[in-house]
């Protein structure tokens, strides 16, 4: 019994420094496998596994979104290095507003700060999108400034989805496209009869970018969760085990090198 025990332990102590040494091996392998292939110019990212990564940590849901938060600068790095220009992440979704008032609160203060310090390194430029109306005013106040600090540090767009939902997204659109025509003394047939996708994509939060080639979820779950809904048609999905505090540079060149194995056919 002692003996089982012990090497249990040996294995334990063992298994992290084998990983040291194989993960950038394969790294540098996962590399060569992209070698020249196209990367995604947008890629979007499900931050989905913090309270779950806490509880399997022993700590808190707080300790969860935290650790999350310090994984994004990791991130940003990555999709440097892959010359990927523009990365939505979604942070917040509408029904998270709907969480414990008490974690809601300690989460958005610890969003807040999260864009706080990236725009602190004056690498990227920061958008704020989703129903910002539905957030606090003090949340409000400090995206904006932190959009207005980051505007022309243009490295990496990052878009940072709060109080983001799919298809408040996309009711919004419409109701912002009906709004534009009857400022336009349009009549109602004339709004009916222009409404188009190249219209509704011009009222959207993310309406001047591209879409997404490559969507990313970590945890394991394999659905979008209404995340970029309008945007997703014609993207890439993967999906990863991993929750995201442990997401790792493998796991994402695994995600770019999984994209330029498949044929985008763009449903023709």
């Amino acid at each position: 019994m002692a003996s089982s025990i012990a090497s249990k332990v040996l294995r334990d102590q063992i298994k992290p420094v084998v990983k040291s040494l194989i993960y950038p091996l394969y790294e540098k392998r996962l590399l060569r496998q992209l070698g020249n292939k196209q990367t995604p110019d947008h890629v979007g990212v499900i931050l989905d596994g913090n309270r779950r990564w806490a509880k399997n940590n022993f700590g808190r849901a707080e300790d969860g979104h935290r650790k999350g938060a310090e994984k994004i600068i990791e991130l940003l790095n990555w999709c440097e290095e892959a010359d990927v220009s523009i990365i939505t992440l979604w942070l917040l979704s509408t029904d998270n507003l709907n969480r414990d008032p008490e974690e809601l609160d300690a989460l958005l203060k610890i969003i807040a700060s999260a864009v706080e310090y990236l725009v602190a390194q004056q690498r990227w430029e920061i958008r704020a999108l989703g129903a910002l109306d539905l957030l606090p005013e003090w949340l409000q106040k400090r995206l904006d400034a932190a959009q207005e600090e980051s505007k022309g540090c243009s490295t990496i767009i990052v878009n940072v989805a709060i109080g983001y939902g799919g298809r408040r997204e996309i009711v919004d659109a419409v109701r912002n496209y009906i709004k534009t025509g009857i400022d336009d003394q349009k009549s109602a047939s004339e709004i009916a009869e222009q409404l188009s996708i190249s219209e509704i994509d011009k009222h959207l939060y993310t309406k001047g970018s591209p879409d997404p080639e490559l969507v990313i979820r970590t945890s394991g779950e394999q659905r979008l969760s209404g995340f970029l809904l309008w945007q997703s048609a014609h993207s890439e999905f993967y999906f990863c085990e991993a929750y995201w505090p442990d997401f790792r540079r493998v796991d994402f060149l695994r995600a770019l090198r999984a994209y330029a194995q498949r044929h985008r056919r763009f449903g023709q």
